[in-house]
């Protein structure tokens, strides 16, 4: 038998294909063949069915857990966002005492400080802020020499650094969330008599994928 995917005779997209995060949930259902089963199993004696019982309270607990990781594992990544908000409003303030900056640069930082915005907005703004500051240092390049700049910038670097492993452990718990709900018999049903739906992950913004194709040297 053929291999279903042959990487030697096609089709081949000779354009490439741009990956994008779709931002739909996905709610959990199940059909009456899932009722059936657990009606046998009681039908068929009062263990398998206390048993059965058993696995799902322990998969509804699992999943109250992971539901808990996952606002955990979203604060994580608001904390180094927050951090980074303070370094850049510190940055932009010493590149203001040299060079006018951009009055939007500073409507960028209080922005991000908006509480209201969510972690992909916010992470937007900074990156926003982050480009001005750039800007302006690339006119005024002698300022990367100002010692208080040179380590905001470090700080700056760490921390854009921290925000991506935090968002790749939240990428992670999504994944096992979304992959336990369809998870037959015992999470779905589960999964389905609560309503749950799949978790979307973190992605990019459309401004940051064109800005990372250009070329910065």
């Amino acid at each position: 038998m053929a291999n279903e995917l042959d990487e030697l005779t096609g089709p081949v997209s000779e354009k490439g294909n741009d990956v994008n995060v779709i931002h739909k949930q996905i709610a959990v259902k199940v059909g009456p063949g899932s009722l059936v089963f657990e009606i046998i199993l009681w039908v068929l004696g009062i263990i398998p069915g206390l048993i059965f019982l058993a696995m799902k309270v322990k998969a509804r607990n699992y999943l109250a857990r992971l539901q808990q990781k996952i606002q955990h594992d979203a604060s994580q990544i608001d904390n180094y966002l927050e951090q980074r908000v303070v370094i850049l409003e510190n940055m932009a303030a010493l590149v203001n005492k040299a060079t006018k900056l951009d009055e939007e640069t500073f409507k960028a930082i209080a922005q991000a400080r908006s509480s209201g915005q969510s972690l992909n907005d916010k992470a937007a703004a900074l990156e926003n802020v982050n480009s001005k500051i750039n800007v302006a240092m690339e006119a005024y390049p002698e300022l990367k020499a100002h010692q208080e700049i040179a380590m905001a910038m470090q700080q700056n670097s760490y921390l854009q650094k921290e925000i991506t492993a935090a968002r790749e452990v939240y990428n992670d718990t999504v994944l096992e969330w979304n992959g336990l709900i369809f998870r037959w018999p015992t999470y779905m049903i589960v999964a389905a008599k609560k309503g749950y739906t799949t978790r979307i992950p973190f992605s990019v913004s459309s401004e940051t994928k064109q800005r990372a194709r250009e070329v910065f040297f």
